[in-house]
């Protein structure tokens, strides 16, 4: 039986579950690597489209550079024979439609080419991210409850949110921009290779501050984004847990208290965004400087080299427009790093998060359940079995337990003496540390995972249900079942005449978690999605317990038609529930203490005796 180990590599983690700021030099290198094989693996579908992408933003800035060079044509080559034309009568026409011609076919080459890439890379970048929004979605969904208590749902929102975000603003308008602004800097530069290598040297000096002024940038702004990432994420768990516990809030007036928290973390994330800014603010007229102080240069130096002969004038104007308009994208390079290194910083929050492992994971071989007609399912036995969470501390020591199928076992103790633990045992939520634990006969990690979730189902006190209709809100119990098996399976829990009454019937939507069913009521719709999905073994994990007396006298009745002849395990703090059991297990500090019938136990005068007094007591009261 395959056993949890440390995963590797480790997911750079810290306790509270966030994302560790100060990595070493090896795991920061680990982080972009994890984040580039993210990129790639979205890149990989639509990889030839990406290619066609390339050889248009090819054509079309090879075209745009080329316009000074049409430019210094036209004037040194052009601009002299229609004056001879004209000297000798002749029509400057032919010349002047020429150069023309040649200006209006570059400047539509370039011009339809790049609007066709921008619409594609448009689609290809959307295309990319609805593959990765759905893989989020799908991955953190297959992961292990124990990561879902560790990462809070609002750092998932997070990633879901905020950081897609941030990489949708690359994808849509960051690349292209970077892509088309670098294809034009080099035709640019080759166009002024071209015109005269001298002149090219003065751009080629000008481009040392313009790359110690993008590192800079890039040391710098690095840590601000990422930390800027965590920040918005802060807030965003903040946001999400009051929301979810408004009820909370309000009732103890922590409205002001959290006010101030929230402004707290949104002022932090301010002041990481207005850092970023900052150096953005360095960045940019750094660049635009240079670049007129380049044009500046090159005007003095061709200007003397015209008026001593070497140079034409037709190439010199060619040679600063050029020099002119291969700056222009630089703007557009650092806005572009400026999307970039937010976006890395989401990449890697996102990669992340899909890195993580499911702790509890499906055999490559599974084993299938037997299947002998006539006889009962649902055995359960405990072999030498041991359980502890992550933190190395022990919740249930080495114990062995066998529940015959078909039996009604109630799991009764103190708050923390390790009864839910157990029962997410047998639900596989977790696997054990050491030990064995079977399922008729089968090792539960060897089942899969559509037999196990058919074969043991489990209710818990909270009754969650989803926006939609009752009937669907049953069906999650069997999706394929129909509208008869919908109603019989309300029937059988005693929910079918209350369903009845509601506005719409069975079409009646619960809205939001259910908020308008009572808590007896939501409880017997998950018991008619438990009894639809006629499991082996039923776990109930204090279903009672938040229900007044004349809701749980209500869900008793639905109770005992649930359980019929199938293997159940109840948690109970409320003793009458633990009446309807054939056993009752004492569970004191992840041990079973003591272990018998009901009326076996309260004869023996133990725990079990002592809880029951206690509960007659509180009835008397």
């Amino acid at each position: 039986m395959s056993r949890r180990q440390d995963r590797q590599p480790p997911t750079l983690l810290g306790t509270r579950g966030e994302e560790r700021l100060d990595l070493n030099r090896e795991e920061r290198s680990y982080v972009r690597a994890r984040s580039w094989t993210l990129l790639k693996a979205l890149a990989r579908p639509v990889r030839w489209k990406l290619l066609l992408t390339a050889v248009l933003v090819v054509i079309s800035n090879a075209a745009r550079a080329s316009f000074p060079l049409i430019v210094a044509w036209g004037i040194d080559w052009g601009l002299p024979r229609m004056v001879s034309a004209l000297e000798v009568g002749e029509s400057a026409v032919p010349v002047l439609a020429g150069v023309g011609g040649t200006y209006v076919a570059a400047a539509l080459t370039a011009g339809l080419l790049l609007g066709v890439y921008t619409w594609l890379t448009a689609r290809l970048s959307q295309a990319m991210l609805l593959d990765l929004r759905v893989w989020v979605f799908r991955h953190t969904q297959r992961l292990s409850l124990e990561f879902h208590e560790k990462y809070t749902s609002g750092r998932v929102i997070s990633r879901q949110t905020s950081d897609l975000d941030s990489l949708r603003e690359l994808l849509d308008q960051g690349v292209s921009s970077l892509v088309s602004g670098l294809m034009f800097m080099l035709f640019t530069g080759i166009s002024i290779v071209i015109l005269d290598w001298r002149s090219a040297l003065i751009l080629a000096v000008a481009f040392v501050p313009v790359t110690i002024a993008v590192r800079w940038y890039q040391v710098r702004s690095e840590a601000v984004y990422r930390e800027s990432r965590v920040s918005s994420a802060r807030m965003i768990v903040h946001f999400v847990e009051t929301m979810t516990g408004i009820r909370a809030v309000q009732a103890f007036r922590q409205e002001r208290r959290n006010n101030a928290t929230y402004r707290q973390l949104a002022t932090k994330y301010r002041d990481d965004m207005v850092t970023s800014l900052n150096l953005f603010g360095v960045l940019q007229p750094t660049l635009v400087i240079t670049g007129n102080l380049t044009v500046v240069a090159m005007l003095l130096f061709g200007g003397l080299r015209v008026l001593d002969g070497t140079l034409a004038v037709g190439v010199l104007v060619a040679l600063l427009l050029a020099g002119k308009r291969v700056f222009q994208p630089m703007e557009q390079v650092a806005m572009f790093y400026s999307a970039f290194q937010s976006a890395t910083a989401a990449l890697e929050k996102v990669s992340g998060l899909l890195e993580e492992a499911p702790t509890v994971k499906e055999a490559e071989r599974t084993v299938p359940l037997p299947d002998t007609p006539g006889q009962p399912h649902g055995r359960i036995e405990f072999t030498a079995a041991e359980f502890g969470y992550g933190d190395g501390a022990v919740i249930l020591p080495e114990f062995d337990l066998t529940i015959p199928a078909g039996q009604t076992v109630a799991v009764v103790g103190q708050t923390g003496a390790g009864k839910s633990t157990l029962v997410k045992l047998i639900a596989r939520f977790y696997d054990l540390s050491s030990g064995s634990l079977t399922l008729d006969g089968v090792e539960l990690d060897q089942l899969s995972a559509a037999d196990l979730r058919h074969h043991v189902v489990m209710v818990t006190q909270e009754a969650f249900l989803f926006s939609g209709s009752v009937a669907e809100n049953i069906a999650l119990g069997r999706p394929d079942a129909s509208d008869a098996e919908i109603q019989a399976a309300a029937r059988a829990v005693g929910a079918h005449e209350f369903i009845l009454s509601l506005p719409d019937g069975y079409d009646t939507d619960v809205t939001k978690r259910g908020g308008r069913l009572s808590a007896g009521q939501r409880q017997l719709v998950s018991f008619a999605r438990a009894f639809l999905a006629d499991p082996a073994v039923l776990i109930l994990d204090e279903a009672t317990s938040s229900l007044d007396l004349p809701s749980e006298r209500l869900v008793q009745q639905g109770l005992e038609r649930l359980l019929g002849d199938r293997t159940a395990l109840i948690i109970a703090h409320r003793l009458s529930t633990v009446e309807i059991a054939d056993r009752v297990l004492v569970v004191h500090d992840g041990r079973v203490v003591e272990d018998g019938s009901p009326a076996e136990l309260i004869a023996a005068g133990g725990r079990f005796a002592e809880l029951h007094a206690a509960w007659k007591d509180s009835l008397v009261g």
